[in-house]
């Protein structure tokens, strides 16, 4: 994050617990927990203390020996308690907080009485009903409307010259500026599933701070639910409206998942392209409004102006994301309209489609569909081209000869699934950062034995004129940004 972020937020006056601001849950003191839910939540704590003994059992055991311990069962015991502790670790992991189970039948039950004659109940499996929506009728909201954020923001920066909007570019000198742009990412709050998981977050999060650095762009690192009802796929929406309002001196907020990588560290945005538009995503026209595909657009990576017509978006976009009932019949009705959705709940990729469809005319005129380069550039036909693209291209080009963002769709290193195997998603994910990282190193004199590896060599010599080797480095970054606006 940016010192300018950081002296908009002291002045902001936020709260010293270093989370991004949210609004105060209404409705007081919270009740008090039923008895059922005391019980499930003891329960979980004594297995958390078996938990510890086991763990103790096994220190004694290698501390002490074997033999100094009743009834020393050799390999095989040591092999049960270790199997134990796995069972427990993942009963505890897929025990719920009872307070979020409390938290969800409320919700349904609220989803369910908000509705009245607007919704129906339908026969479903084990004597239970299935309540079905109106779709039409969604009051959810992210927050109170805000109807003039444009004229708001205007006289803030007016207001508040310290902090604009634009900053100097790197190329035409220091009158030639740029819109201030804030790339936004985050993670659950909660520990992967493994360590392996939580390592590959830290270097896709180093890579986007390289990047940043690189280009003058601050970024956010979220891991709050800043709001219970969007969860899972939603979670960014309040996110965004959020930082929009708190930050009107960015221009552009720029959403990028953690599974992305950049990988052409050169490349920049071409934001003059978009004077006319206030959103950017990486996608296919003809996907989109001739074959109605589910995945003509990714919302992996895209950017969004801070602008009014950017909140109505938002506005519109979050009413089918509340968890529930509504997010079920969502998720029907944009599998029977999009075409190759699997069934399952709605997510944000596919509202966003449904909305550009069903209201063209509102949302399209200000919607940039890019794929001139690869904002979001699918992985498995990339990242096995990485030493072919460094013998014949160089970065700066943000197509598929250098690509600029390669995306691990399908992978979800932290999670226990994903679409495809676990040791191929970390291996092409490893080759992706290194590729980006050599990048990065090259103005140090180092890069990466291989693509495969973490290890590193040098390739340039110490000198005793270090800032002539700087100007070259600066040079040779500054003739490829130059190529680049050229082509374009």
């Amino acid at each position: 994050m940016g010192p300018d972020l950081k002296a908009r937020e002291r002045a902001s006056g936020g709260g010293g617990g270093g989370g991004l601001p949210t609004t105060a849950a209404s409705g007081g003191v919270r009740s008090r927990l039923p008895r059922g839910r005391q019980i499930q939540k003891t329960f979980n704590n004594v297995k958390i203390t078996i938990l510890c003994g086991f763990v103790t059992i096994l220190v004694l055991r290698g501390t002490i020996g074997v033999g100094n311990l009743a009834g020393g069962g050799g390999d095989a015991d040591d092999n049960k308690v270790i199997e134990d502790i796995d069972r427990i670790l993942r009963e505890i992991r897929s025990d719920s907080d009872p307070d979020e189970d409390e938290a969800d039948q409320q919700r349904q039950q609220q989803q369910m009485g908000a509705f009245g004659g607007n919704g129906t109940a339908e026969g479903g499996t084990n004597g239970t009903a299935a309540f079905r929506v109106d779709l039409n009728n969604l009051t959810y909201t992210l927050g109170p409307k805000v109807s003039d954020w444009d004229e708001q923001r205007r006289r803030w920066l007016a207001e508040n010259p310290g902090f604009p909007s634009e900053i100097t570019a790197a190329v035409g000198g220091p009158n030639n500026k740029k819109p201030r742009i804030l790339l936004v990412t985050g993670s659950p709050p909660n520990p992967c599933d493994n360590a392996i998981g939580d390592h590959y977050l830290l270097k896709a999060t180093k890579n986007k701070i390289d990047y940043c650095r690189l280009h003058g762009i601050e970024i956010v690192y979220n891991m709050a639910h800043l709001d219970r009802e969007l969860a899972g796929y939603w979670a960014k929406l309040p996110l965004l409206r959020r930082l929009m309002l708190s930050h009107p001196e960015v221009e552009w907020i720029w959403w990028m998942d953690s599974d992305a990588l950049f990988t052409d560290m050169t490349f920049e945005v071409p934001l003059h392209r978009y004077a006319a538009h206030n959103l950017v995503i990486h996608g296919y026209p003809d996907l989109v409004f001739e074959q109605h595909s589910w995945i003509s657009l990714n919302t992996g990576s895209f950017l969004l102006r801070n602008c009014q017509w950017s909140l109505d978006l938002l506005d519109a976009w979050a009413p089918m994301g509340p968890k529930g009932p509504i997010r079920e019949e969502a998720g029907r009705l944009l599998t029977s309209k999009l075409k190759g959705r699997p069934a399952f709940e709605a997510d944000d990729q596919s509202a966003l489609i449904y909305l550009l469809l069903s209201k063209q005319d509102e949302w399209f005129p200000k919607t940039y569909i890019e794929n001139s380069f690869y904002l979001h550039g699918y992985w498995p036909g990339l990242v096995d081209r990485y030493e072919e693209m460094m013998d014949k291209y160089h970065p700066g080009l943000g197509d598929d000869r250098w690509p600029f963002v390669t995306h691990f769709v399908g992978c979800k290193p932290c999670g226990s699934y994903g679409d495809y195997p676990v040791e191929r998603c970390l291996s092409s994910m490893e080759r992706a950062f290194n590729f980006a990282d050599n990048q990065v190193l090259h103005m140090y004199g180092f890069n990466h034995k291989a693509l495969s590896s973490p290890k590193i060599r040098r390739f340039r010599n110490e000198t005793a004129s270090p800032l002539e080797v700087l100007g070259q480095e600066e040079a040779r970054q500054l003739g490829f940004l130059q190529q680049q606006q050229k082509q374009q």
